[in-house]
């Protein structure tokens, strides 16, 4: 039984490797994956939440170039590594886009940057503010890839930053849907009768809600926040589970191992657990895919209604409704790019699932 198990196992991951977009789709996500853990590692702007402003140089095109003097505070607070790689720096240090600087009898004369050919203020500054005095190393240029936003902050740290809340909704609200959906449909599908006719009763009433409407109600009722809208879209998306795993378990528990198992004497919990989920898991993972992208668009949605994950925190349904309106002021790159960036993650997600749906198809 073991042998035939392990082989099934291995002729679904062979059909699943065949297709190409299925794979392709699941090495973005790996890659998606491993952005958003270590984006303060990535991200050009790594102070927390890419939250750095300079409204000098805001709604940049992609590609812009300025000089950035940063000034160094005496402020500073201890951050372990740790902290620093995966929540970002906290930065107490000011940073001044400038257009030209000299240094002269122990001061530093800068002029800060002025768009639209205005002129920046001038202004002068001890050296002996920068250790060593040491004032050129404290003046780089930078680039900004994706531009500016409307704040001046830079758009790709912002987008890489984004991708954790969007990337880990996926996982959160999938792991709460699944352990409420097993669970319910669990019950109902094996004893039947009452328990099935009031966990039905629990899932049509549920299932007849507006999914964004209920989400809505559930985050105002736990609060604005982070976690709270990864909790509210899991508690809205466990009666798909609960459905197919009802259904599923109403069809095996007639089997003959069932049967067999139970004039051996084995416990509900344990038929239940340790041989009829086994055999049916193929389309709850199936549906376990699809709930990962309808997630990321629920938070999306949700953020752009500005009930999502709150400012200055990044997220990719912030991002479009701050910039939405920039489309039709010949800037539309700020809303177009996180838009994509929603969109081709939760196609990867659902390329995943189709081709999930046909390896472990055994009918094909």
């Amino acid at each position: 039984m073991s042998h035939k198990s392990n082989s099934l196992k291995q002729l679904a991951l062979q059909k699943f490797k065949k297709n190409f977009w299925g794979v392709f789709s699941f090495c973005f996500i790996i890659f998606v994956g491993i952005i958003s853990v270590f984006s303060y590692v990535f991200a050009p702007d790594n102070s927390q939440y890419a939250n750095q402003m300079h409204l000098a140089i805001h709604s940049k095109k992609p590609g812009f170039k300025v000089t950035i003097l940063t000034i160094p505070s005496q402020l500073k607070e201890s951050q372990s590594f740790f902290d620093k790689v995966f929540f970002g720096e906290k930065k107490a240090d000011t940073e001044v886009p400038i257009s030209g600087y000299a240094i002269n009898n122990g001061q530093l004369s800068y002029k800060e940057y002025a768009s639209d050919g205005l002129e920046g203020a001038e202004k002068n500054i001890n050296l002996n503010i920068f250790p060593e005095g040491s004032a050129e190393s404290y003046i780089t240029e930078q680039t900004f890839l994706f531009g500016t936003d409307k704040y001046g902050r830079d758009l790709l740290s912002r987008v890489l930053v984004g991708a954790r809340i969007s990337f880990f909704i996926g996982f959160v609200a999938v792991f709460i849907s699944l352990v409420i959906g097993i669970f319910m449909g669990s019950i109902a599908g094996y004893f039947g009768g009452n328990m099935d006719a009031v966990i039905m009763w629990i899932i049509n009433v549920t299932w007849s809600i507006p999914t964004l409407l209920l989400v809505i109600a559930i985050t105002l009722a736990l609060g604005k926040g982070f976690w709270q809208v990864f909790i509210a879209v899991g508690l809205t998306m466990w009666v798909e589970v609960a459905r197919v795993v009802r259904g599923q378990i109403i069809s095996a528990k007639e089997m003959q191992y069932v049967t067999a198992a139970r004039a051996l004497g084995y416990t509900d919990f344990r038929i239940i657990t340790k041989h009829i989920l086994p055999n049916i898991m193929a389309p709850v993972i199936v549906i376990s895919a699809a709930n990962f992208a309808a997630a990321i668009l629920i938070e999306s949605g949700l953020s752009f209604l500005g009930i999502g994950a709150q400012p200055p925190m990044a997220s990719w349904g912030a991002m479009i409704k701050d910039h939405y309106n920039y489309i039709i002021l010949g800037k539309p790159y700020l809303a177009i790019i996180p838009g994509l960036c929603i969109m081709s993650l939760v196609m990867a997600f659902m390329l995943v699932g189709n081709a999930l749906r046909d390896a472990l198809d055994v009918k094909s």
